[in-house]
């Protein structure tokens, strides 16, 4: 067959995308579970964090039995449980949840009992920020209205700006503020020029990065709202 000619580079074309097709298929297929792993391990860590429990990779496994274990389910937007195994509250995919309206939503439940017998309910938010999805674990005192900690992440926002939510000093500001005043829920406003020292229910903004915390003060409205018959039961 003639090297120069069209016919030939075709083949060689084809065959080339074949081959390097199965490779990536192959390399795809064995990374999957690790990758599935790291994925679930990196979860637990951000759910343990919100409750302050410091975890690493080697380790977070054993502590997500002890704390939380099959102490987590699934509820509706009225509140009530569902029937379903803890794993499948683990599995629950938000960034499918938070394209449905509110009544529509599964809304997971992680209840934490600690070493003092305190038991703290962590509830999983999503929304959007100004390049992408954000996202986060609330932990709830034992009334269901005090925060007692918060974990936030992101996939794209800009370093030292929106980025910032996922900074502890950020994150500090959460705990102690009432989502409740009286039975009214007003979740936590995310203030730009920043919040009053002994403001209930607001946490300064990120300077320079006003539409991530815009974005950060939706999700938590819009999420509490999803879990207010939850909260008040």
């Amino acid at each position: 067959m003639d090297r120069q000619g069209n016919k030939y580079t075709f083949l060689y074309a084809s065959v080339m995308v074949i081959v390097v097709a199965t490779i990536l298929a192959f390399v795809a297929e064995a990374l999957g579970p690790i990758q599935k792993q790291n994925e679930e391990e990196a979860k637990m860590i951000d759910i343990l964090k919100s409750v302050s429990i410091e975890s690493t990779t080697a380790n977070v496994a054993d502590k997500y039995e002890e704390y939380i274990g099959d102490k987590s389910y699934i509820v509706n937007y009225e509140g009530e449980r569902q029937d379903a195994s803890p794993q499948a509250a683990f599995n629950v995919d938000l960034s499918k949840e938070v394209r449905k309206p509110l009544p529509e939503r599964q809304y997971p439940v992680y209840e934490c009992h600690l070493d003092n017998g305190e038991v703290k309910y962590i509830l999983p938010v999503r929304g959007k920020g100004l390049w992408g999805p954000i996202w986060g674990y609330i932990a709830l005192n034992q009334d269901k209205q005090t925060i007692y900690g918060a974990t936030f992440d992101h996939k794209g926002e800009t370093p030292g700006l929106g980025a910032e939510i996922a900074n502890d000093a950020f994150q500090q500001q959460f705990k102690g503020k009432s989502i409740f005043d009286n039975e009214e829920l007003v979740s936590v406003q995310v203030v730009k020029g920043g919040a009053p020292d002994d403001a209930p229910h607001s946490v300064d903004a990120i300077s320079g990065g006003t539409i991530t915390s815009q974005g950060l003060e939706t999700m938590l409205m819009d999420y509490f709202n999803g879990y207010e018959a939850f909260l008040k039961k």
